[in-house]
């Protein structure tokens, strides 16, 4: 619906971009934007301990190793999106789709980054049944979080639930909420060559000009001066 207030800014909308190829340069195959932008979003981080040198006990940590970390944090995000089929269903000649199945396709496209597509499971089946000792895993597709210019992230999608709070006359739901968690993929997890590994090292790259441009507060000249 158009704004009445023309110079009111205009919302930015947050965003999963789905990418079936990990290949730098390569386009996402899909795009879901937010119907409605989550009023919260939780991160947590935790450190990557790093691991034992081999022969020694795992009794503690030496002194020296107390700052020493495998690599990026582990980082977990989780959000609720709510959608709503309210404003499709007023105009069934412009959304055929949601007319007939309300949210059962925005649902589907939202669950299906958890599955590894039907043909790459088939295929891991008949390895298997074939006795082949080598199976290859299959790949899920790769999912950047995007959530303005300041972070787009590469992420996995860790926890998907869904709660359905409305239904039309033929039983399909129009109205639900769903609750994402998901895991930020660091250059931990890509190969060297890859659209995640470019996504992620220009989100850090981006949260340390953020830091680096960041003004200490007033006390910080006081606190200086309490420092050994």
């Amino acid at each position: 619906m158009q704004s009445d207030f023309p110079g009111r800014p205009k919302l930015l909308k947050g965003a999963l971009a789905v990418y079936p190829t990990q290949t730098p340069g390569s386009q996402p195959s899909n795009i879901i934007v937010f119907q409605f932008n989550p009023d919260q979003m939780k991160r947590t981080l935790a450190h990557r301990a790093p691991p034992a040198p081999a022969g020694t006990a795992n009794t503690g940590q030496a002194k020296e190793d107390a700052l020493r970390v495998a690599g990026a944090p582990i980082q977990t995000i989780s959000l609720t999106l709510d959608l709503n089929a309210a404003d499709q269903l007023e105009s069934p000649n412009d959304y055929p789709l949601v007319a007939e199945n309300g949210l059962h396709g925005a649902l589907a496209t939202l669950e299906m980054l958890m599955y590894p597509p039907t043909l790459t499971a088939q295929k891991i089946q008949e390895q298997a049944s074939r006795g082949e000792v080598q199976v290859q895993p299959a790949d899920l597709s790769l999912v950047l979080l995007v959530w303005g210019k300041s972070r787009v992230v590469p992420v996995k999608i860790t926890s998907f639930s869904v709660t359905e709070d409305a239904f039309d006359t033929q039983l399909n739901p129009i109205s639900a909420k769903v609750d994402l968690a998901m895991q930020v993929l660091t250059y931990m997890e890509f190969p060297q060559s890859s659209v995640g590994l470019d996504a992620f090292v220009s989100y850090q790259q981006q949260m340390e000009n953020l830091a680096a441009a960041d003004q200490p507060g007033i006390g910080a000249v006081g606190i200086r001066n309490m420092l050994p």
